[in-house]
């Protein structure tokens, strides 16, 4: 199974609860894949599904670069860099955010919307795009949509924005290399076999039976 197959089996955006802004910890390595004869087959992946996903990763980026920018910067605010990992662009999540956006379009107009609000907020503000504000002007901004409870009505197109960018975010980090070793996840691994307990044979009356 791999990364985007495991976010579509726990569902997008179920990782992550209630804001990480003053920090918290996002990358990709490419699935292993093994060559049989002219092409190579990824473990857990059909051919369409292979074909699908390089189709989706050699199209055109869908985010221009100043968005991709204000995402890169977003998700390193989310998800800072600290003396365990690295940052979220450490660990390519705007990438991530990039294919996922291609692959599940319904996050397109939300997420460019969001961008565009950002952007026009601060403006309005600050007179400079998010990415041009200082830190303490973004985070001015952020502690007004960061928490849905506490923020006020007008600023409901922000909150929806920030919502979907830090449940991304979460989702990138976290089922990522970097991620998955920050929460010490080792996976599946063999187990040395020593038998069926002797209290369970015992209590199936098996206890002298040769197995």
């Amino acid at each position: 199974m791999n990364r985007r197959d495991t976010l579509k089996a726990i569902g997008l955006g179920t990782v992550s609860t209630g804001l990480l802004l003053g920090g918290c910890k996002p990358g990709e390595k490419p699935a292993t894949e093994t060559t049989t004869g002219k092409d190579a087959a990824v473990a857990g992946r059909t051919p369409d599904e292979i074909a699908r996903d390089k189709k989706l990763k050699e199209e055109k980026n869908y985010f221009d670069d100043h968005e991709m920018a204000t995402i890169t910067l977003l998700a390193d605010i989310i998800i800072p860099k600290d003396d365990k990992s690295g940052s979220a662009s450490d660990a390519k999540v705007p990438e991530f955010i990039e294919f996922i956006v291609k692959d599940i379009p319904s996050h397109k107009l939300p997420m460019r919307g969001g961008l565009k609000w950002m952007d026009l907020y601060c403006l309005k503000h600050y007179g400079k795009t998010f990415v041009g504000c200082t830190k303490a002007q973004q985070i001015e901004l952020l502690d007004q949509i960061a928490y849905p409870a506490k923020a006020k009505a007008e600023m409901a197109q922000g909150v929806a924005f920030f919502n979907r960018m830090r449940d991304l975010t979460a989702s990138g980090f976290w089922s990522s290399e970097m991620g998955t070793k920050d929460i010490g996840y080792a996976g599946n691994a063999p187990n040395k076999w020593t038998g069926v307990p002797i209290d369970v044979l015992k209590q199936y009356g098996m206890e002298n039976v040769k197995i």
